[in-house]
């Protein structure tokens, strides 16, 4: 009975990103207009994402930073997804930028703080209440 409530329990916990909670609505946003390109990498799929396309992109105006994601961006869906900027594909040091805004298209988050890009140099999808990797994109200089 015991190791029947452990199997229970351990399904219900890999199953646990795959029920939908982001939009999915394509919101067309795109980075700002005269940016400079300054990164950029494709994504790829994690352990638990499925689906996976499009690119990161980091562009610089004016001395901010904004993390754009492609008009092709297409991702499977998940509760608690969050975009990150890390150290690794899989994120222990990492910044947040929020809540991952819609699984498809085009979408932009804004650097609130400096960041070094030599060391945070993975974009991230990731399923912050699970600790799941769902989608990372290596971003290369330039």
């Amino acid at each position: 009975m015991k190791t029947m409530i452990t199997f229970i329990f351990a399904s219900l916990f890999l199953v646990s990103c795959i029920r939908e909670s982001t939009a999915t609505e394509d919101l067309m946003e795109m980075a700002p207009e005269n940016a400079t390109l300054k990164y950029s990498g494709n994504f790829m799929q994690g352990p638990y994402g499925n689906n996976v396309n499009g690119k990161a992109e980091i562009y610089e105006k004016d001395g901010t930073y904004s993390l754009a994601f492609n008009d092709g961006f297409m991702i499977s869906n998940g509760p608690d997804l969050y975009v990150y900027v890390s150290k690794e594909k899989q994120p222990s040091q990492f910044v947040s930028l929020g809540k991952l805004k819609s699984v498809n298209g085009g979408q932009t988050y804004t650097f609130t703080g400096s960041i070094n890009f030599d060391e945070y140099k993975y974009a991230v999808v990731h399923c912050q209440q699970y600790n799941h990797l769902f989608s990372y994109a290596l971003l290369e200089k330039k």
